[in-house]
Parts: structure tokens; C-alpha cells; sequence
């Protein structure tokens, strides 16, 4: 795996996976999605929670391209235990607040807010299709903030309330989310 812009770029990190319950987002599937973010954040200027952290990999992207604050939650000890490993290999501890912890017990306890959230959840958990309602139904998202969860063509969110988009590279899915009307609805309220 490999890291695709900013001051780590091309720095590479290859995880024990073989008998971890995670599945890594693939470089162009990531690097795809990444492209899409460069044109909506301010890397420099937003807080990122990466829940179901996993390897690390979006939290490394984050921090490469500025972001001074991101939260990763996993509750695999290995992974936590190699995103740890990592942070210090790449000088960015101060920038990564890494929690060993399920995802539903810290966004329900969670007292902040972020900017952006990425969940990337194994395909088999059973409660993936609640995730987008179990974020919108906490304050952990600002108002103006963006949450993209990763998926398989298993999972269809396209009628959610606060879904925007989805970009699809080949079986990983990201769809969009925020708060508010859908685009479709907004459009018809400002056509009245």
C-alpha cells in the first residue's frame, strides 16, 4: 500500500493482514477518492475521524496533505498496534489521535465534532446499513460536514435523506453524505 500525495507521498506500508477480519481500501479505489476530496476540503482546516481504521491508510492521506487533526478509531488491537507503529515511522504522532475502541460506543460518547468522517466497515458487519443514521443521529458531524462510507453493491443508500452521491470503482462503493435536504429536493424547494 502506498501513500498518494502530499509530504508522504510514495512512502509505503504493508500490513500483516493475512489473518486480519479488515479489508484494506485499494490504492485506486482510495487514491480515486482522494482526487474527489482535493476539490471539497480544506485539507489544512477541517478535523477527520476515520472510523474503522483499519491499516491507518486514510488517516496517513489526511496528514500527508496538511490535516493537523484526525482521530482513528479501530477496534482490532493489531491494526491499532501497526497504525501506532506507523505514526511514529512517519514523524506524525502529534497530528493522530489513535483509539483502540468499537465505533458505536465512541460515537455515541464521542463530545466533539468533525469536519469529515470516513467509515470503511467490513462488508459482513451486520449493522452496516444503520452506520449513515447512527452519524446523523449524533452531533459527531458539523453542520456543514461531510461523511463518506465505504460499501459493496450489497449495500444501496441512494434514497437516504442525506445522501448526495456515490463514485464507484469497481466492487468499492463511497457514498456521500450531508446533513440537509438531497440535491433533488433542494433543487424542486428553490424552483417554488
Amino acid at each position: 500500500m502506498r501513500i498518494s500525495s502530499g509530504f508522504l507521498k510514495g512512502r509505503t506500508f504493508y500490513p500483516p493482514a493475512d489473518h486480519w477480519p479488515t479489508r484494506p481500501t485499494t490504492d485506486i479505489a482510495r487514491t480515486g477518492l482522494f482526487n474527489i476530496l482535493t476539490n471539497e476540503l480544506d485539507f489544512e482546516n477541517i478535523k477527520v475521524l476515520d472510523l474503522f481504521g483499519g491499516t491507518g491508510a486514510h488517516s496517513y492521506e489526511f496528514i500527508s496533505r496538511g490535516c493537523l487533526s484526525v482521530t482513528y478509531v479501530d477496534k482490532f488491537i493489531p491494526a491499532v498496534k501497526f497504525t501506532k507503529q506507523k505514526a511514529k515511522e512517519f514523524n506524525i504522532e502529534d497530528k493522530i489521535e489513535i483509539i483502540h475502541g468499537d465505533y458505536l460506543t465512541y460515537i455515541q460518547k464521542c463530545n466533539k465534532s468533525f469536519d469529515y468522517i470516513f467509515a470503511g466497515p467490513p462488508y459482513g458487519l451486520k449493522e452496516l446499513n444503520q452506520i449513515p443514521d447512527q452519524i446523523f443521529s449524533s452531533s459527531i458531524l458539523d453542520k456543514d460536514g461531510m461523511f463518506v462510507m465505504e460499501h459493496n453493491p450489497e449495500y444501496f443508500f441512494d434514497e437516504h435523506v442525506c445522501f448526495i452521491k456515490k463514485r464507484n470503482y469497481g466492487q468499492t462503493i463511497f457514498s456521500f453524505f450531508k446533513h440537509g435536504l438531497k440535491n433533488e429536493d433542494l433543487n424542486d424547494e428553490l424552483n417554488l
